[in-house]
């Protein structure tokens, strides 16, 4: 295992994908939490699909994709946030922008001229393209939105667990509400550069999911989904270099493997 791992980091692109995947093991520990708490799992999968517009507007006017991707994929979480507010059920906002984004993604890629071979990346993911630029961003957008779950510790807990108190209480729910799914817009786009758009709502569920499983306390649950996060993506790492399978895909495996072999002791050691 030791002389695998030395292997392993004599290439660079190999150093930087496991800084990229360990930045967002942080992210998905602290957003995933909250996605998990607040039953909006499948909005992280909306607004990486929605995202797919961006990418297609990218290639269709020659600046870079995931730049625009960002751009829809806030747009769409905003968009989701305001049309779920009137009589649309929020499932159905999820529904029709994460439609709207591919239809507007695929409509966009026809349109460009030629096919380019980093949308395979975008839709399954290739965490050892990333590189050190992408590695400073991601620096960057942990420590923020880090920080901000910090700060707003209490307010996200009221929101998560009694959004109705915390209007009593004379909270901002609305704004907070979308405060948290432009963390979770910023979060997907960095996760579609390593597990891509079709895989992306796994990284930030399974392990938020799985700690929530066996602790209560919401300290120790981000704690144990950032933790669990860092050891599905080295593992996964090691596995496919070992094996030369496709990163993502074998890092996704792994963390549903875990998840059910979770689930199944948890059932065991539930009361009767």
């Amino acid at each position: 295992m030791n002389a695998l791992v030395e292997e392993m980091m004599q290439y660079e692109f190999m150093k930087t994908a496991l800084v990229a995947g360990l930045m967002l093991s942080v992210l998905c520990g602290v957003v995933g939490v909250y996605i998990v708490l607040n039953r909006i799992v499948f909005i992280g999968d909306g607004v990486a699909h929605a995202a797919f517009g961006g990418i297609g507007l990218g290639y269709l006017l020659g600046i870079d994709p995931f730049i625009l991707a960002l751009v829809a994929a806030v747009l769409s979480a905003a968009g989701i946030a305001a049309v779920s507010r009137s009589k649309v059920s929020e499932d159905t906002a999820i529904g029709v922008f994460l439609a709207m984004g591919m239809a507007l993604g695929v409509l966009l890629m026809s349109m460009s001229t030629g096919y380019s071979r980093d949308l395979f990346d975008y839709l399954f993911g290739n965490i050892l393209a990333v590189s050190w630029i992408d590695v400073r961003i991601m620096i960057v957008l942990t420590v923020v939105i880090t920080l901000l779950a910090l700060a707003l510790y209490k307010e996200f807990l009221i929101l998560s667990f009694d959004p109705h108190y915390g209007e009593a209480l004379g909270l901002p729910v609305s704004r907070l509400k979308m405060l948290l799914l432009c963390m979770v817009a910023f979060t997907v786009v960095m996760l579609i550069k390593m597990v891509g758009i079709i895989m992306v709502i796994a990284m930030l569920t399974i392990p938020a999911a799985i700690s929530r499983q066996h602790l209560c306390d919401l300290r120790k649950i981000i704690a144990l989904s950032v933790v669990l996060g860092m050891i599905f993506v080295t593992s996964g790492l090691l596995v496919s270099y070992a094996f030369d399978l496709p990163s993502g895909a074998t890092t996704i495996i792994i963390a549903s493997a875990v998840f059910f072999a979770s689930t199944a002791v948890s059932q065991r050691s539930a009361p009767a």
